[in-house]
């Protein structure tokens, strides 16, 4: 072949392949490092850096498996539950095998669950409704209103509420006493068909959610409906595999048939006995501890005191009480900094009082709701309630993260209570992807139609963890909750020895 004359076949496949040599080392190097990458972000993820045992990896494999069919299959005809209202994807939650197996599994602990919010609503209407002597009423707002009593109680003002009618002469009545039980029971709870239509906004499912703790109240505080709640709540945790809760409890006045009324302290030696009692009969089961709270509707006067009988119950109560927090619709009560002359009184005082604040259980952004972000960590909460609008704040999110405050995640609750649609969408999506450290919890599952921390978990699973979220992710959460119980308690133990005469 002459030097000027076209290209022969050999040195043309020569040349092209000298031209593909750099294609071909592209890709190789593009795939290598979308690998190093891909490992990277899985490193990160919650939960990312465990070993799991042959034994874990096996059965993450049989999870992973169900998860992915559960999904594919969502793709295809556009119906995955996290993606839609609890109320109405709850029963294509229960028919998950994905759920199924959540429910099988150890939860560890329930750290941000409310006093009253946490049995089966189911329970009050079939076992404490039916009870001797509960009579009802109704206020002029349609509100209802129990109340135990012998043989009536003190009929009420007309502005206040109707005369009192004994529920079971009601009943015998009734011609379809099924009906009204069932009405009872949508008296209890947000549960319904339509929630986007019945809960136009956050202020009306704000409005029902607190009428329900206001209507089941003279149930629930009567004393011996008080006792069992306590142990028959700790059963259906147990159940689902939850063997401690944190219990925020506003610990109202607890009431005997014969109008005596009994104080805090009563309520928590009646909760540390049952507690006891129900360790006694349930294996594996390690405690419950109360964080005494109160409402951030009061005024600043009010909450000192509060904190001042928070401050007394702990160091009465220093293994039933784990601190203090604030409840209630943050994006219209006080914020943390209207009450920091109050939340300042016990480092005043060297007193050592542990903070649970809920804050940042808003979508709003740069206001002084949102902000109550940046004084809880300024206030050295030991965790944070929902701290849903926390990546809107990279400060505070570093501060945090460096300070090891966990957020306590409930994401069914978030959105019942209308901060998020989709818990794709859910800000704990970012965090659970870059390993920040939560515990996943339930709030009031009992007013939600939920039960325990399963289906929490399964839209935290699902949905907010997305296909990245394995069993690693599962047993961190896990083990973030009872490791939170024993930082507490290491903390405690240091107290008493430094209290200790020597």
């Amino acid at each position: 072949m002459s030097g000027g004359g076209p290209l022969g076949r050999p040195a043309l496949l020569f040349l092209l392949l000298v031209a593909a040599i750099p294609f071909f080392g592209s890709a190789v190097s593009i795939d290598a490092a979308r690998t190093q990458l891909l490992m990277r972000e899985k490193m990160m993820q919650l939960g990312g850096q465990l070993v799991l045992t042959e034994q874990e990896e096996l059965a993450n494999e049989r999870l992973m498996a169900l998860k992915k069919a559960e999904v594919t299959q969502a793709m295809k005809i556009q119906n995955f539950p996290p993606s839609m209202h609890f109320f109405q994807a709850k029963n294509l939650i229960e028919k998950s095998e994905v759920f199924n197996i959540l429910k099988k599994m150890p939860k560890g602990a329930a750290l941000h669950v409310h006093d009253f919010g946490i049995l089966s609503m189911s329970w009050l209407v079939t076992n404490v409704t039916y009870r001797p002597h509960c009579h009802f009423c109704i206020t002029p707002k349609g509100a209802l209103k129990f109340k135990f009593a012998y043989p009536t109680p003190p009929t009420p003002l007309a502005a206040e509420c109707s005369e009192w009618v004994l529920l079971e002469k009601y009943r015998k009545e009734m011609q379809n006493v099924t009906e009204f039980d069932s009405g009872l029971l949508k008296n209890f709870t947000l549960m319904t068909e339509n929630p986007e239509v019945d809960y136009a906004n956050q202020n009306i499912v704000w409005s029902k959610f607190q009428r329900i703790f206001f209507t089941i109240s003279g149930l629930v505080h009567y004393a011996p409906v008080f006792r069992d709640y306590v142990f028959q709540a700790l059963e259906e945790f147990y159940q689902d595999n939850v063997l401690y809760l944190e219990l925020r409890a506003m610990l109202f006045p607890v009431y005997e048939l014969n109008g005596t009324i009994h104080d805090q302290e009563w309520s928590v030696r009646t909760y540390r006995e049952v507690a006891c009692m129900f360790a006694k009969k349930h294996p594996g089961f390690i405690g419950l501890k109360l964080i005494y709270s109160d409402h951030r509707m009061r005024n600043v006067s009010f909450i000192m005191k509060s904190v001042q009988r928070a401050m007394m119950l702990r160091n009465t109560f220093p293994r039933m009480v784990a601190g203090f927090d604030l409840v209630g619709h943050e994006d219209t009560g006080h914020s943390l900094y209207d009450y920091r002359e109050a939340l300042m009184i016990p480092s005043l005082h060297g007193v050592k009082l542990p903070y649970f604040f809920h804050a940042g259980e808003t979508d709003w952004q740069g206001t002084s709701i949102d902000r109550n972000l940046l004084d809880a960590l300024l206030l050295n909460s030991t965790r944070i309630g929902h701290g849903f609008a926390l990546t809107k704040h990279p400060a505070v999110w570093a501060d945090s993260w460096k300070k090891n405050i966990p957020i306590e995640v409930c994401p069914i609750s978030n959105q019942v209570l209308k901060l998020v649609s989709d818990l794709r969408n859910h800000p704990a999506a970012v965090l659970m992807a870059t390993g920040y450290p939560m515990v996943i919890s339930s709030d009031d599952p009992a007013v939600f139609g939920a039960k325990g921390l399963s289906y929490d978990f399964y839209e935290a699973f699902m949905g907010i963890g997305g296909m990245a979220a394995d069993l690693r992710t599962l047993k961190q959460l896990a083990m973030n909750s009872i490791k939170e119980r024993e930082h507490k308690q290491g903390e405690q133990q240091r107290e008493r020895e430094k209290q200790a005469p020597r």
